[in-house]
């Protein structure tokens, strides 16, 4: 469990799977900060850091857990443990 994360989602704007992944946690209620990585390169080299490599879009970040992309978040609000991470 993440006590008071700070989410972190590294996005596109012409991904379709950023936009489900964002209505997802909107629909959820869980604040998140949305790095768009079109125009900056420097932010998506950040986000392959961070997520080890991944230059998919969307990464998504639970303060300093990675979580991984739209699919994962779907997996865990699938399994009922979307919320357990969002305290």
């Amino acid at each position: 469990m993440i006590k008071n994360s700070q989410v972190i989602m590294y996005s596109s704007s012409l991904c379709g799977y950023c936009y489900k992944a964002r209505n997802l946690l909107i629909n959820k209620n869980i604040p998140f900060q949305e790095i768009d990585v079109d125009e900056d390169y420097n932010l998506k080299k950040e986000m392959i850091a961070k997520s080890n490599g991944k230059t998919s879009v969307p990464q998504i970040f639970f303060g300093k857990k990675h979580i991984g992309g739209c699919d994962d978040l779907f997996n865990l609000e699938k399994l009922g443990k979307l919320e357990e991470l969002n305290v």
